[in-house]
């Protein structure tokens, strides 16, 4: 039953959105009373959570697949990067209304997205110490370094700035192509 909630519920954000979706309109599509409903999630905060989960989770598994190739430690730097940005952008533009949930999820700052974070810097981390162990990379602390690249990567990263970007036609692309190139140069990636 828990599944089927979520899927009613996800079903209605996608077409009336975050901030529309009532707990009534779940109850009601799925024909029960909102008291059942509850006894199944705690809020409406509680289901939301875990459908914004789904996405965050939709960016880790990208990020792990990449992290776990054969492919040199700033190859999988760049192209995590570019695959994180280009989700996160067709979310805005294929799927708007969950975009504004992420964005109101971040914007409330709940945990799930300080833990989807945290985990995205754990990648990061990982690949700049393969790359150090490697000779691919040049840094003294990866954990920090780790930090600094999903700072550097913040503007293609947050839907908030994602969605500024595309509205004032920035070619998010390519500027996110010159701030790898930063990025893999403050690691002192050797040629």
């Amino acid at each position: 039953m828990r599944a089927r909630i979520l899927e009613v519920a996800e079903e209605h954000v996608r077409r009336i959105g975050y901030h529309k979706t009532s707990m009534a309109d779940i109850a009601s599509d799925l024909g029960m009373s909102r008291a059942n409903v509850y006894r199944f999630f705690p809020s409406r905060d509680a289901i939301n959570g875990f459908i914004c989960k789904q996405i965050l989770n939709e960016v880790a598994d990208i990020a792990f697949a990449i992290a776990g190739t054969k492919a040199t430690a700033p190859e999988k730097l760049s192209r995590l990067l570019i695959a994180v940005h280009r989700h996160g952008k067709a979310i805005l533009i294929e799927e708007k209304h969950m975009h504004d949930m992420i964005v109101a999820v971040m914007q409330e700052n709940w945990p799930i997205v300080k833990g989807h974070i945290e985990w995205m810097v754990t990648i990061f981390e990982a690949i700049i110490r393969e790359g150090i162990e490697a000779g691919e990379l040049e840094v003294g602390d990866p954990a920090e370094a780790a930090r600094a690249v999903k700072t550097a990567f913040m503007p293609f990263f947050h839907p908030l700035l994602i969605e500024h970007c595309v509205q004032h036609g920035e070619d998010t692309e390519a500027s996110l192509r010159e701030q790898i190139r930063f990025i893999l140069k403050a690691l002192g990636k050797s040629d």
